[in-house]
């Protein structure tokens, strides 16, 4: 029998949650999921036909905990003695190869080509302001925020780094080095000393890091699988994510899918992209995808009245939002926890302000070391456009009645009583924000007040104070899920929730809990507000964490 070479292309990218709507489908066409490899590779170490397995690295950036995800699947599918090899063209060609390079050393051999170079040049963390130029438009920037951490309004507020940005933004980039620095020198046998050097001289050309220890061989592709064709005869090459979906092969296979006897299952709800008020959305032509209240609270309701479900994966990647919303999830992972079934928090690249909010109720917070969370404060605010319409000839007039009624108009000013308004607003939220995350992570209010104010922490960091319970991937909460429901990993099913089929995406909502399941429309509302988002404004919501951050 001819043996299985897994090919695992990542010049391509990979995504974090499957497509929620066709228009994000084909942006994402062919492109596998983290957890797809990650299944793909746990699958493969027990499979006799697969004999080993060879990584294009490069391409799209993954975020540090998406490579760490992959550190820890290649390291799985090595233990069970199978060879894993990494090839590239260069880890960059200038500079930006520093956490690609760091996935290559999780396989037993990193292949370079001669012609390419080693741009490992360390981890920068940027923001980006906008100030000068809303001056120079006319825009009036009003916003507050609760504390001095909570840095997104900063991108319209300031023109550079406030003291506590750039002390945060120095633990972050040090923190994601440590752990970059600490990876490398395990997988080439090298002293943390050694890889600061080496990084501290890159870039590097191939030959040199060859001789540095940071490469095992140079060539090209071909000679990479002519090497691989010595060693293991002749193969058959298959994607990791399609070896994942192929269809069961053995009779054993075919019996552990047949829905009879049920067996005992696991839920995964998804929280990806910005949480709002009401149904998920696939996002617009520019924005990414946003996660429902409704459509969360009405899943998590679901799996607590299943009695086949017996814990809950709640997977989490996104930056926050609406405070209301992420409130209302919260409170339904509290009563799901209620009925005595476990809830696991899975943070994938960011749980970050409402992200983090919805994850601390969980029984178990679990992140990758590189994961972006925390950012436990509150912002609002406007900008007021009135001057830089009226610069091109545009104005506006209302009339309205009520004191307030255009408090949020861009077309004015805050007032005094106003402001003392929004002011009030941000203690209020900041304060219950504050008080839920200190019952929940069994913390005194003053401890974790200490921890919050608006600051971003890495997983790393996050798990030594207290905010983060266990180090790992989705496969750790996965089992941690099982364990609490007393459950074997290889005898459940992994379900996700909400799930329609085909047949019920069809048919009409009967009650407004299947409306909440149903994926919310694109409207030109979505269009408007993907624009919005995508010219760095002011996201709707509360609990959003810093979006101009950005780490390389």
């Amino acid at each position: 029998m001819t043996g299985i070479l897994l090919e695992l292309d990542l010049s391509r990218g990979v995504v974090e949650t499957p497509p929620a709507s066709p228009l994000a489908a084909f942006r994402a066409r062919h492109l596998p999921t983290v957890r797809e490899v990650v299944a793909g590779l746990r699958k493969a170490a027990t499979d006799e036909q697969v004999v080993g397995l060879v990584a294009h690295v490069g391409g799209p950036a993954l975020s540090l905990a998406q490579v760490q995800d992959l550190r820890a699947a290649v390291a799985g599918f090595r233990a069970s003695g199978k060879r894993a090899i990494a090839w590239t063209e260069s880890f960059g060609e200038v500079g930006g190869g520093t956490v690609p390079y760091y996935l290559a050393t999780a396989f037993d051999e990193v292949w370079v080509q001669p012609s390419g170079e080693l741009g490992i040049t360390g981890v920068s963390v940027q923001a980006t302001f906008v100030r000068g130029a809303l001056d120079k438009a006319g825009v009036i920037p009003q916003f507050g925020k609760r504390r001095e951490y909570k840095t997104a309004v900063d991108t319209f507020t300031e023109k550079e780094m406030t003291g506590p940005a750039k002390e945060m933004a120095s633990r972050l980039a040090e923190s994601a080095y440590e752990q970059i620095v600490a990876g490398i020198a395990e997988g080439r046998s090298l002293t943390v000393a050694q890889v600061r050097e080496l990084v501290d001289q890159a870039p590097l050309g191939a030959e040199a890091g060859r001789t540095a220890g940071l490469v095992d061989r140079l060539g090209y592709r071909s000679d990479v699988y002519d090497e691989l064709e010595k060693r293991l005869g002749e193969t058959t090459a298959l994607l990791v994510e399609r070896y994942h979906r192929r269809p069961p092969r053995t009779v054993h296979d075919v019996l552990d899918q047949l829905p009879w006897p049920p067996k005992p299952a696991v839920a995964v709800i998804r929280v990806s992209g910005g949480i709002t008020v009401g149904r998920n959305s696939g996002g617009g032509p520019l924005g990414g995808p946003r996660t429902g209240s409704d459509t969360i609270t009405a899943a998590l309701r679901a799996v607590a009245a299943d009695e086949k479900v017996k814990a809950v994966v709640l997977r989490i990647d996104s930056p926050g939002g609406s405070y209301v919303a992420s409130d209302a999830i919260r409170h339904e992972v509290l009563r799901l926890r209620s009925t005595g079934k476990p809830v696991i928090a899975s943070m994938s690249s960011v749980a970050a302000s409402g992200g983090y909010f919805v994850a601390m109720p969980a029984d178990v917070i679990v992140a990758q070391p590189g994961t972006i969370t925390g950012s436990i404060g509150v912002l609002s605010g406007k900008g007021v456009v009135r001057d830089a319409l009226g610069r091109i000839g545009i104005t506006q007039q209302a009339v309205s009645e009520g004191e307030n009624a255009r408090m949020y108009s861009a077309q004015e000013e805050f007032s005094p009583a106003q402001w003392e308004r929004l002011e009030e607003t941000l203690d209020r939220i900041y304060a219950d924000f504050v008080a839920k995350a200190a019952d929940d992570r069994g913390l005194a209010v003053d401890a974790l007040e200490a921890l919050a104010r608006g600051r971003v922490w890495t997983g790393a960091d996050a798990h030594e104070r207290g905010l983060v319970d266990e180090l790992g991937g989705f496969e750790h909460a996965l089992e941690l899920a099982c364990s609490r429901a007393g459950l074997d990993r290889d005898e459940i099913a992994v379900v996700t929730a909400p799930s329609r089929s085909f047949l019920d995406r069809l048919r009409p909502p009967t009650s407004t809990e299947d409306l909440a399941v149903t994926a919310q429309p694109l409207t030109l509302d979505g269009l408007a507000s993907s624009v919005y988002t995508a010219l760095g404004l002011p996201p709707s919501g509360a609990l959003t964490m810093p979006l101009s951050w950005h780490l390389t």
